[in-house]
C-alpha cells in the first residue's frame, strides 16, 4: 500500500495558494474576474453620457457636477468621475477650477472652427461612402427620414432626443459605408462636440420656422442614388452648415441688440 500522499509519483504538490490562483486565472470564475464587471460599469456610464452629449441633452454652458449625475444615473460616483475625465479629453467637456466641469460655451470661433472640420471630414466620408451604397441603403435612408418626419409631426416632449437619434442614425449609415475606422472615431468626436450647438439652432429653427429638417437629407439622398458626388458634398455641407448659419444669425441679432441699447 502506497503512502496517503503518494498516489500520483512525480506530481508536485499543489498548495492552497497555488490552487486559488489557478482556479481564479483565465476561464474560471472566480475574484480575477470582477475588475471586468467593474470596467463594464464605467463603460456604460460612459456611453450613456456620451450619447446625451451627442444627441443635444445638455445645453452650451450647463455645469455636470458628479454627485447629481451619479444620482441620476443610479449609480456611484466613481465611474461618473472617470467618465467626465474621460469626455473632457476629448474635449466634449470642458473642466471647471471647482472640480465641476460643464459643456463648452458656444463662441463665434468655436462655431466656426467646427463648421469647417465637419464638412471637411464629412464631406470626405460621403466620398469614401459613394460607391459603396446600394438599394437598400438608400431604402434605410429613407425611411429614418421618414421615421424623422413623422416624429416633428407629433410634437411629443421627448421630440429633440428622438430627432436628434435619427438624424445621427442617417448620418452615420452613411460614413460606416465609407469602410474607415479611422476616420469613424474622428467624426464621433465632432458630433460630440457640436451637440450643444444642434439644441440651440433647434430651439431657434421652432422659434421662427423655416425649412423641415429632412430637406436636405431628401436631397442628400437624391444625390447619392444619382452618383452625383459633387451634389452629394454640397447637400452635406447644407446640412452641416445649416444649424451653425442660424446661430451666427442669433449672434448677428444678439450684437445688433447690444449697439441699440448702447446708443440709446
Amino acid at each position: 500500500m502506497q503512502p496517503e500522499n503518494a498516489g500520483c509519483q512525480g506530481r508536485p504538490v499543489v498548495n492552497q495558494a497555488q490552487r486559488k490562483r489557478e482556479t481564479t486565472g483565465p476561464g474560471h470564475d472566480g475574484e480575477a474576474l470582477s475588475p471586468v464587471i467593474r470596467q463594464t460599469l464605467h463603460e456604460r456610464v460612459y456611453l450613456q453620457l456620451r450619447r446625451s452629449l451627442i444627441n443635444g441633452m445638455f445645453d452650451a454652458g450647463d455645469v455636470l457636477r458628479i454627485v447629481d449625475l451619479a444620482d441620476r444615473l443610479q449609480t456611484s460616483t466613481m465611474p461618473v468621475r472617470e467618465a467626465l475625465g474621460r469626455l473632457v479629453s476629448e474635449q466634449a467637456l470642458e473642466a471647471l477650477p471647482n472640480r465641476s466641469v460643464r459643456v463648452p460655451l458656444i463662441t463665434r470661433e468655436r462655431l466656426d472652427d467646427l463648421a469647417r472640420a465637419r464638412i471637411l471630414i464629412e464631406g470626405q466620408m460621403v466620398a469614401l461612402a459613394l460607391p459603396y451604397l446600394q438599394d437598400d441603403d438608400f431604402a434605410t435612408l429613407k425611411q429614418i427620414n421618414i421615421d424623422c418626419d413623422a416624429a416633428f409631426e407629433r410634437h411629443g416632449k421627448d421630440i429633440g432626443q428622438v430627432t436628434s437619434e435619427l438624424n445621427q442614425r442617417f448620418h452615420f449609415h452613411i460614413y460606416r459605408a465609407a469602410r474607415s475606422p479611422v476616420l469613424i472615431p474622428i467624426v464621433e468626436s465632432l458630433w460630440l462636440q457640436s451637440g450643444a450647438i444642434i439644441r440651440k439652432a433647434a430651439h431657434i429653427h421652432d422659434e421662427h420656422g423655416g425649412l423641415a429638417a429632412t430637406d436636405h437629407h431628401w436631397a442628400l439622398i437624391d444625390a447619392l442614388e444619382r452618383r452625383d458626388l459633387v451634389a452629394s458634398m454640397q447637400s452635406l455641407s447644407n446640412d452641416i452648415g445649416r444649424s451653425f448659419d442660424l446661430i451666427r444669425g442669433r449672434f448677428v441679432l444678439e450684437e445688433e441688440e447690444t449697439r441699440e441699447v448702447a446708443h440709446g
